[in-house]
């Protein structure tokens, strides 16, 4: 476009204080500013903005001159955060002011390069934008009106997820657009434009020069925001991006399994199955934990013979060797140690909830004493739900939770390593086991401190010859 469509703005618009603030007070020194971004977009479809970002013809420096808060990070691409005061606006987020700049190279592929960065007027600015529904420019001031140079307004109408100007070039530009557009086209249920796609498949090879850090954020995104997980993962699988990020995940295609157990299909359409049924805002463990539950029968699958001389997929181990491999996984993807071992647990322990009715009374205690348990329940119920559909384990461990309910699930333990001590034992490592077998006995019943006592001599190594 050579010249903007303008239209009038949804009324009321429902903006906080502090971005108010900021557009009047660089309005009011005599610069042109609008909202510009997600904000804009999501006020357009009714939805609640995240945050606010303001474009102006103001100079960095101008900007940090208005505003006696503000922080530089990013000033040299022309980005100075603004930070509110928290006595007159308590509890807003800080609103990112950048100056019309236009780009010409990206040396990483991420970044615009410094010194190629000059500053422009608004039409510049929103070129160099990503998606035509996230270049829309906003006065909130009544009559609140939006200034559309890229045909936003018709790709929302239309709910289209388009690269601005040639895709290619955009994606070249910042190659994490890819992921962007696959999480926009999933959380806000639009479609991605067929020349824009068409540009991700060609270049999702390119994904893996972007930070892992970059796509892990993107992919937990994509996970827990989505309107349905399990689409949004077809929408990876297809683009391409899924076997660059995730080859462990595109492994599972054509994976069978045994029809009895698995009558929706194979590992991948069980997990695609599963995700499509998370509960709206998962965490991010329990959403991890549903995508790698079974990312170890790839590589445990092989046909058994039964007794009857019938073949059968077996997939010995899966849940051990996927813990593994979880480990490696979100390892690659820098996820925090505290994240990469709740989900680890969660894999390799996904098949052992099955075995709740059979376990002793102190390894079913342990069980339901487990931080991750809550999130376990919800992977068990998907499991089920999404397979052979028998959810009786999820009635017998709410019923062991019951009887549990009126003591700690796991008790402090009666017998110490003091204890230990005073009846002659010498400290060191062999403390641990025996002090774990008497607990276990504790947790399965015996409260008599003297009686568990009674029973260490069951617990010593031999004596030697």
């Amino acid at each position: 476009m050579t010249t903007p469509e303008t239209f009038p703005a949804p009324d009321p618009l429902l903006v906080p204080p502090f971005p108010l603030h900021v557009l009047a007070t660089l309005r009011g020194a005599g610069h042109e500013a609008w909202f510009v971004g997600g904000c804009v977009r999501d006020l357009l479809l009714g939805r609640t903005p995240k945050d606010y970002d303001v474009v102006t013809s103001a100079r960095p420096d101008a900007i940090e001159s208005l505003f006696k808060h503000s922080l530089p990070i990013g000033k040299a691409f022309g980005i100075i955060t603004v930070v509110p005061d928290s006595a007159l606006f308590p509890g807003e987020a800080p609103v990112e002011v950048a100056t019309f700049r236009a780009e010409s190279t990206y040396a990483d592929g991420r970044h615009p390069d410094p010194g190629t960065l000059r500053f422009t007027d608004a039409r510049e600015d929103v070129l160099r934008r990503d998606f035509t529904v996230n270049a829309l420019l906003l006065d909130p001031v009544p009559p609140a009106r939006v200034c559309d140079w890229v045909g936003g307004r018709a790709d929302l109408a239309a709910r289209t997820v388009r690269a601005i100007g040639e895709p290619s070039r955009r994606f070249s530009e910042d190659r994490l657009r890819m992921l962007r557009a696959v999480r926009f086209a999933s959380t806000l249920g639009f479609g991605i434009e067929p020349g824009t796609f068409g540009a991700i498949r060609a270049l999702a090879g390119g994904i893996l020069g972007i930070s892992a850090e970059r796509i892990r954020e993107e992919l937990l995104r994509i996970l827990t925001e989505a309107r349905d997980a399990g689409a949004a993962l077809d929408l990876l699988d297809a683009s391409g991006l899924l076997r660059e990020i995730l080859p462990e995940i595109s492994a599972m295609h054509g994976v069978e399994q045994p029809p009895e157990f698995h009558p929706e299909g194979d590992v991948y359409v069980h997990t695609r199955l599963m995700l499509s049924r998370l509960p709206p805002h998962p965490s991010p463990r329990l959403a991890l934990a549903v995508l790698l539950h079974d990312v170890g029968k790839p590589p445990t699958a092989r046909l058994a013979t039964l007794p009857d001389g019938t073949l059968r997929w077996r997939f010995e181990r899966h849940a051990a060797v996927g813990e593994e491999m979880v480990r490696g996984i979100l390892a690659r993807l820098r996820c925090p140690n505290a994240l990469v071992d709740d989900v680890a647990w969660m894999v390799g322990n996904h098949m052992r909830l099955a075995d709740a009715p059979r376990m002793r009374p102190a390894k079913l205690r342990r069980l339901l004493a487990a931080p991750t348990l809550e999130d376990e329940l919800v992977l068990h119920h998907l499991d089920c739900v999404c397979s052979h559909g028998d959810r009786s384990i999820l009635g017998f461990l709410a019923e062991a939770r019951a009887r549990f309910a009126s003591e700690p699930v796991l008790p402090a333990p009666l017998v110490m390593g003091r204890d230990l001590v005073a009846a002659g034992l010498t400290p060191g490592p062999g403390f641990k086991p025996i002090l774990q077998a008497l607990y276990d006995l504790q947790l399965e019943g015996e409260t008599d401190k003297a009686a568990l006592l009674a029973r260490l001599p069951e617990f010593l190594p031999p004596a030697a010859p």
